[in-house]
């Protein structure tokens, strides 16, 4: 498989804080009807989003490609090989789209990588269970968050980000795994529950430190929510999922 081509970068235009693009002021290469859309949210919030997301999936596809490693054997170093495939993927597509949006990918990405990078130094996995659970427990949560932040979005920002999301095939694999692996030793169902655990606690510590340095992104968020209380029932909302997921494969939350 030959590697993706590297679509010519253009250069970051200064951003006023909390400017919005409007129909008639979003910047539009000439031809490019994808920038035809409405973009009615904060700029700087959308592009907070877009590099967030597209370093997770960055960072995905490196941990992914390197846990590979871990499989017991052929059949499950390919499937999460794969899996490491569509995730740079992902990222391609939404880098291209902040190029669209004439900022730096890199530039995006850079507020979150010393998070998002303290968490997977923090929780990087000893086996082939720890791994399966870290993809099953902690993407998934991500994925929650980051599909309830798409839904304050409109246009095709919003679709973007719904589309990079790991479909049901990740979870399902993951989740087998855990299953078969309770099932031949139901004792390693307790040392799964502490890791899952520890992903979790570890996840939000991370999420808070980004949600506090990125006003932008911390401000659609509430905005997005209605008002404090909103903010709370979404995290109510995910952490039901959390418990939910934790269920269904024979793990106590």
């Amino acid at each position: 498989m030959s590697a993706p081509t590297e679509p010519a970068e253009s250069a970051p235009v200064e951003r006023a804080p909390g400017a919005t693009i409007s129909p008639r002021t979003a910047p539009s290469p000439p031809g490019d009807a994808s920038l035809s859309d409405t973009v009615p949210e904060s700029i700087d919030a959308v592009v907070d989003l877009l590099g967030l997301v597209a370093y997770g999936e960055l960072l995905a596809f490196d941990r992914m490609a390197a846990d590979a490693r871990l499989a017991p054997d052929l059949r499950r170093r390919a499937a999460l090989s794969e899996m490491a495939a569509v995730e740079i993927t992902n990222y391609r597509r939404l880098a291209d789209r902040l190029v669209q949006l004439r900022v730096s990918p890199d530039d995006a990405m850079t507020p979150y990588v010393t998070a998002l990078q303290a968490y997977h130094d923090s929780t990087e996995p000893k086996d082939w269970l720890e791994a399966v659970t870290k993809a099953y427990v902690g993407d998934a949560i991500a994925d929650d968050f980051f599909r309830e932040v798409a839904g304050f979005l409109t246009g095709p920002d919003r679709q973007l980000v719904l589309d990079v999301l790991h479909d049901t095939r990740y979870d399902d694999f993951a989740g087998q795994e855990i299953r078969a692996a309770i099932a031949a030793d139901p004792k390693v169902a307790n040392r799964l529950s502490m890791w899952a655990r520890r992903l979790v606690g570890e996840g939000l510590s991370q999420a808070g430190r980004v949600a506090g340095d990125r006003t932008a992104l911390a401000t659609l968020i509430v905005t997005g929510s209605s008002d404090q209380t909103g903010v709370q029932e979404l995290f109510r909302r995910l952490t039901a999922a959390h418990t939910t997921r934790m269920t269904a494969v024979g793990l106590n939350n």
